[in-house]
């Protein structure tokens, strides 16, 4: 089997920046675990970052979310170092969900794809819906411990959610 194995925007924004959370802090133990276990199974790792310019407070986003979060080449924008991968595929993306990540997974044969990281009801769910669009015969799943959202009952609604759309949540 050929996993891609997809750590969604662990960016310091979200984690201990503008955005982060106490919920969000508490899931970096879990990704780095899981992390480490894709490793071992021997799938490719890649990672999403959620990636705005200086003009955010100006997009459709920024007008609805006015926290300016994830601007391209500040601290907050990157990814946090104990988690990525160096040398691993990074795809940049300015709204929820990747379109080059699911084009790129849908070129590249897989048979399984696995997420983790936040939030679970924005990016999280974007992109697994996005890869079950574009691959509807890989197996799409999410490890709910390693995923947080921006509060737990929208994280629960996500998983329902995606469980609802023949998403793996584990």
């Amino acid at each position: 089997m050929k996993e891609l194995f997809i750590v969604i925007d662990m960016q310091h924004d979200f984690i201990d920046g503008t955005l982060g959370s106490e919920e969000l802090k508490a899931v970096v133990p879990a990704v780095k675990t899981a992390i480490i276990g894709a490793q071992e199974r021997g799938a490719e790792i890649v990672y999403t970052q959620d990636t705005h310019g200086a003009e955010y407070l100006k997009t459709q986003e920024g007008k609805k979310l006015p926290v300016p979060h994830c601007i391209r080449g500040t601290h907050g924008w990157e990814i946090l170092p104990e988690l990525y991968l160096a040398g691993a595929r990074v795809f940049e993306k300015p709204t929820f969900g990747s379109t080059a990540l699911a084009e790129y997974a849908r070129a590249g044969g897989y048979d399984t794809f696995t997420l983790v990281g936040v939030c679970t009801d924005i990016c999280v769910i974007s992109n697994a819906m996005l890869l079950k669009a574009y691959c509807p015969e890989a197996e799409v799943q999410v490890i709910s411990a390693a995923c947080a959202g921006t509060s737990q009952q929208n994280h629960a609604a996500a998983l329902t959610a995606m469980d609802c759309c023949q998403i793996t949540v584990l």
